[in-house]
């Protein structure tokens, strides 16, 4: 029997390992591995919204943070939303993502999860959280960008990834990057892969929320233009 778009996903983050080389001072979080729940919710979710064969578009991120999808396993979405919004309950963490909230923000004004699900697919070049050691002694979040020597030693295994995501069923005529740095990065590989045909920018989710909060329900008017292909 032929799998669905959500096992097919399921699929790929069950078997999701990064064992290439990393700087000094960075480290991978696996939150598939690091947390049995996360699977566990993680599965219940695309077994919900993406129980079908259908072609979806494909919006690309940086790489999860720590307290959305690296507990969660599902990208842009922390426990929260994943309860209130998705109807998925986590009981061993409880955590706020800031750009969860404009994600969901948008998905509702959209029409809901099921019907932004059904045409959406959102994941990263590199699907697993990054953190990085700083001077006083804490991990925080990173980008697979922040340094050009960790981009270097991860590249090889984005495009592999990306691949695959492209693989679940994704319309490559268009793919749709938050983010002007992520996209300048993206563009680089697809350049090197030839994966998509054309890459449209739309602006990061915490960048909006940090420093355009009062322009959100503006941005979430054009993200929805955009994504229709009506800009």
């Amino acid at each position: 029997m032929m799998k669905t778009f959500g096992e097919k996903v399921i699929d790929f983050n069950s078997q999701l390992h990064y064992l290439g080389n990393l700087p000094e001072g960075f480290m991978v979080l696996n939150p598939y591995f690091d947390n049995p729940e996360t699977m566990a919710v993680m599965k219940d979710f695309y077994h919900k919204f993406y129980h079908d064969n259908e072609e979806r578009k494909f919006i690309i991120g940086i790489n999860p943070s720590r307290h959305g999808a690296g507990v969660t396993g599902v990208p842009f979405t922390d426990t929260k939303r994943l309860e209130s919004i998705c109807g998925i309950k986590m009981e061993s963490a409880r955590t706020h993502e800031v750009s969860s909230v404009f994600v969901y923000d948008l998905i509702e004004e959209y029409g809901g999860p099921e019907t932004f699900y059904k045409q959406f697919y959102i994941n990263s070049p590199f699907p697993l959280a990054i953190i990085r050691h700083v001077k006083d002694g804490r991990w925080v979040n990173a980008n697979y960008y922040d340094e050009p020597a960790l981009f270097e030693m991860v590249k090889d295994f984005m495009i592999d990834s990306l691949k695959k995501h492209i693989s679940l069923g994704l319309d490559t005529s268009e793919v749709f990057i938050l983010g002007k740095k992520n996209a300048t990065f993206i563009q680089k590989l697809n350049k090197e892969a030839k994966l998509f045909d054309r890459l449209t920018v739309l602006e990061h989710p915490r960048f909006i929320q940090q420093y355009k909060f009062k322009e959100r329900y503006q941005y979430i008017d054009r993200f929805i233009l955009t994504l229709n292909n009506l800009l």
